[in-house]
Parts: C-alpha cells; structure tokens; sequence
C-alpha cells in the first residue's frame, strides 16, 4: 500500500492539522469507503483525530480534448485548469482561478461563485464503479450525492475565453482575506447571506487564541498565527448557536470538518 506523511499544518490552507499518513489511490480502489478523500485541502479543517485518510496519485492529473468533449483528471488543481482553458481559448471556466482546490472536490461540492458552478457544463463523472451523467447524480448549492471517488469529469467544450470575467471574479473576491483560512465557512442560507448573520450576531473579528471571524468578511474563518483546531470548532459551533437563537435558521458548515469525535451542531 502506497502512502504519503503529510503534515497538515503546511499543507492545508488553513495551516491546521497534524502530520498524518495519507494512503495513495491509483489503480485499487476496492477499500474506498473506509477513507476520507481529500485533495488540496483548500476548504478543509483536519482535527487531531480524522478518520483514515487518502488522496489520488498524479495519474489522474491531466487535462486532454477528445471527441469534442473536455476531460479533466480528478486529482487536477484548478489552476492548471484555469491556465489550460486561457490558453487554448476555452471558455466557461474562467471563474475556476479563484477556487482553490483539485477537480474532484469543486466537482464534488458543486463548488462556484454565484451563478457560475462547476456543474453548469458537466456532462459526466467518472468513479471507480462507472460512468455517471450529470442528470443521474443529484446536485444543488455547493453539495452532490456523490460518494464515490471522482477520477475523472467531463464537460461541454466551448471557445472564447472572456478575459472580462476573469476581472469580474477577481472583484468578487476582492473583499476575501488574504490570512489562512479554510474559504467561506458556512453556506449561505437562502434569501440571507452567513457574513451577515455572523456579524450581526457580535462575531466579526471575534478572537479565539489564534482564530476568529475574519475583520474583513465574517464568513471566512481565519487562522491568525499557531491556531488550534480546538479554536475553530468552538467558534463555528458559537456562530451556529448565536444565529440559531436569534434568527432561528442553522448555518451549515461549507468547511469540511475531519475529526471523528466531532458532530454537527
């Protein structure tokens, strides 16, 4: 069995986590179920204790055209995927540089910026069992029924890549800290949005030892220093509670919580 240490602290965006050894997929994935795929760990939090962990090996790092279809290795980073689209003039994907993460995971989360989401052009995924359309896998705001490693997508192929959109994201996400963190912590509820909800409750900028709501926009969850993980979870189960008194609605964790004893509040 082929594994990797990795050491979370470094290597997850949040720079929380313990070093851990992650076992590597490639061709035998008879024993999926009993880790948790991960992959850049840009919207991650890794606990103290997490389940058996794994990645996809390089093998499923590519990006290729065939038969007028767009196909795209699991284990791709969206930025090459971004760089790939600008320069082959291939278009829809430009929001994709400012999503963090490798193609399995913004597949898996139906990962976006408003309107824009992975699954606007998805024709098919790819999992160990078989191939999926897009209409036999269920898919809403930032979630799929998905549970099966995703070794590869596919998409419609459209050219004419808007270098305007690229500007319109980039403003987007210009209110975004530039401090780790773990992206937009909570979903949105609908009609609403979490940043508010956070800082109407007293949590913006709230510290915890080296965590606390961001300053800048209250749904980003920001490591400040040697942050804990200890920290983080109190602080989102405190947003989860305070919204819930006072507004009634249950925020829903967008970061992914890798920690056995942990339940969702």
């Amino acid at each position: 069995m082929q594994t990797k240490t990795i050491n979370f602290s470094k290597y997850s965006s949040f720079k929380i986590g313990p070093s851990l050894d992650v076992r590597i997929f490639e061709d035998d994935f008879s024993c999926t179920s009993d880790y948790y795929l991960i992959g850049s760990c840009n919207n991650t939090l890794v606990g103290n204790n997490p389940p058996p962990l794994a990645m996809l090996s390089k093998k499923y790092d590519y990006i290729k055209i065939e038969d007028g279809v767009l196909k795209i290795g699991g284990a791709t980073p969206s930025g090459k995927i971004a760089s790939f689209c600008k320069k082959n003039n291939i278009a829809n994907f430009e929001f994709v540089s400012h999503l963090p993460g490798k193609l399995g995971g913004l597949v898996y989360m139906n990962a976006g910026l408003k309107e824009y989401e992975i699954f606007n052009y998805l024709l098919a995924i790819t999992t160990p069992s078989g191939v999926k359309k897009r209409d036999e896998i269920h898919y809403e705001y930032r979630k799929t029924d998905i549970t099966e490693p995703i070794l590869e997508a596919s998409f419609e192929l459209q050219y004419g890549f808007d270098e305007s959109k690229v500007l319109m994201f980039k403003k987007m996400r210009s209110n975004q800290p530039s401090t780790p963190s773990a992206g937009s912590c909570f979903k949105n509820p609908q009609g609403d949005y979490a940043g508010r909800l956070i800082e109407e409750v007293g949590l913006k900028g709230f510290m915890r030892g080296a965590i606390c709501f961001s300053p800048e926009h209250a749904n980003f969850l920001v490591n400040n220093g040697d942050g804990k993980f200890e920290d983080a979870l109190w602080l989102i189960k405190e947003a989860q509670k305070r919204v819930k008194e006072k507004f009634d609605i249950d925020l829903e964790c967008e970061i992914v919580l890798l920690e056995k004893e942990y339940k969702d509040a």
